[in-house]
């Protein structure tokens, strides 16, 4: 989730990727979405693992042909390449649909558990 949320947030790129100082840069993000959570180019292996449902599954492929098409854009893979990329709005704004969705089934699978969990009337 904080992969897809820094995908979905400009200003975060801008003040983070493109400072030297920090750990967190889009090579990092690309390794977390494409080899630690799931393979973004092949996510439909991963629903029931690491993705909830299909809607997710398919954003996740979406997001990773906007990526793609940004790459394409970045011939020196650089991430101020990536950020200046006429693809890169798609990024964001499917980075935001996916983290819309990803929290709230995160949050329905939470009531569900609080409401499936018995109570204790004695």
């Amino acid at each position: 989730m904080p992969a897809v949320l820094a995908l979905a947030n400009p200003p975060w790129q801008r003040d983070v990727w493109l400072d030297p100082s920090t750990f967190e840069d889009l090579d990092h993000i690309f390794h977390t979405l494409f080899d630690d959570f799931c393979d973004a180019d092949h996510p439909d292996r991963y629903l029931g693992i690491s993705l909830r449902t299909e809607e997710e599954v398919d954003l996740v492929r979406q997001l990773g042909r906007a990526l793609n098409a940004a790459e394409a854009e970045a011939p020196n893979d650089t991430d101020a390449e990536y950020l200046q990329a006429t693809a890169w709005p798609e990024v964001v704004a499917v980075a935001g649909r996916l983290a819309q969705v990803m929290v709230a089934n995160d949050l329905g699978e939470l009531v569900s558990v609080h409401e499936a969990k018995p109570t204790d009337e004695s």
